[in-house]
């Protein structure tokens, strides 16, 4: 089978509610950021939620972003570790039965999880336990399934472990082996203060594709304005998707700047925002679109998923809408 994009990234269930300000704030961590923690503070914050509705759903960058490509109709496949617990069960379940291949094999242990926690303002605060998702090694890429994919898309979070690393290094080897195109997500600003050297190596090398918003592009560049910010980023990387909010985005290929408009929308949720707009970017790259129709589809596409709860999307886009979006 062919794949138009092959996606690698920490494998997670995402647990949602939405929680007042004053919540978040006695809880101390930054809002709107996502941070690394343990299963006990996992579990204290969620016994504080007792009564508060709480959903689930497969998480993950990378596998938002994989889920919402075949949402489109596009063909893809995952690399992501989980164990083989009542969670981890249900994350495969629940990408499968959308038609994404994972074949990772499970293991003892836990599967990762994100409580995310959404205020008032739509912002979302995530606080993630990786569990077994970072025992993803290249043992678990697999080249043959890399070979037959337009795309490789790889998450920077993937960088904070040594295993999970290789293993994005090693699909990014192999893509480059069989002419396959990477794209690339920087994922989130601290990543960029952390591994900054290794970003840069990254997109002046192998990266085709560089996904980012502008505050991850003003500390990638230095650079304040989005365009100067952009201009400076596809120097080195043949393509750039750079999101800007409610201004819509902009997208840099062939020496040249295309802007995306953005969509109004009623925001009620955040979380996903930029996995949506990466996944109707690549759907449309990798099915015929042209780069102006692929970030339109995106545009559109993030501003439905902000307008509801939770990264998936609750209605999908028909081909008959897609076509008519264009149009």
């Amino acid at each position: 089978m062919k794949y138009d994009v092959y996606g690698v990234g920490n494998s997670l269930v995402d647990i949602q509610a939405h929680v007042s300000d004053k919540f978040l704030d006695s809880l101390g961590y930054p809002k709107g950021g996502m941070t690394l923690v343990d299963e006990q503070t996992q579990m204290a914050i969620l016994d504080k939620l007792e009564g508060t509705p709480v959903t689930r759903c497969a998480g993950g960058s990378a596998a938002n972003t994989i889920m919402g490509i075949v949402d489109f109709g596009g063909i893809a496949a995952y690399a992501g570790k989980t164990a083989s617990d009542e969670i981890g069960d249900f994350c495969l379940q629940d990408m499968r039965k959308l038609g994404v291949r994972i074949e990772v094999p499970s293991i003892k242990g836990q599967t990762g999880t994100c409580v995310i926690l959404i205020t008032d303002d739509a912002e979302r605060t995530m606080l993630t336990n990786l569990g077994v998702s970072s025992e993803l090694s290249v043992d678990d890429i697999e080249e043959e399934e890399i070979a037959r994919a337009k795309y490789v898309y790889i998450e920077g979070y993937l960088f904070t472990g040594d295993s999970t690393k290789k293993a994005a290094l090693k699909a990014i080897e192999l893509a480059k082996k069989h002419d396959t195109k990477v794209a690339f997500t920087v994922s989130d600003p601290f990543l960029i203060n952390l591994f900054r050297d290794e970003f840069w190596a990254l997109i002046e090398g192998p990266v085709d594709l560089l996904f980012c918003n502008l505050e991850e592009a003003r500390s990638l560049t230095g650079k304040e304005d989005a365009i100067d910010c952009a201009h400076e980023i596809h120097k080195h990387s043949e393509s750039v998707a750079m999101t800007l909010g409610a201004d819509g985005s902009l997208i840099m290929n062939d020496g040249s700047a295309i802007p995306i408009e953005g969509v109004p929308t009623h925001a009620i949720d955040t979380t996903g925002a930029g996995d949506m707009y990466a996944a109707g970017v690549l759907y449309g790259i990798t099915n015929g679109l042209n780069w102006h129709d692929a970030g339109h589809l995106a545009s559109h596409a993030a501003s439905r998923v902000v307008s509801q709860l939770g990264a998936r999307l609750a209605k999908p886009f028909t081909q008959e809408e897609i076509v008519d979006l264009l149009s």
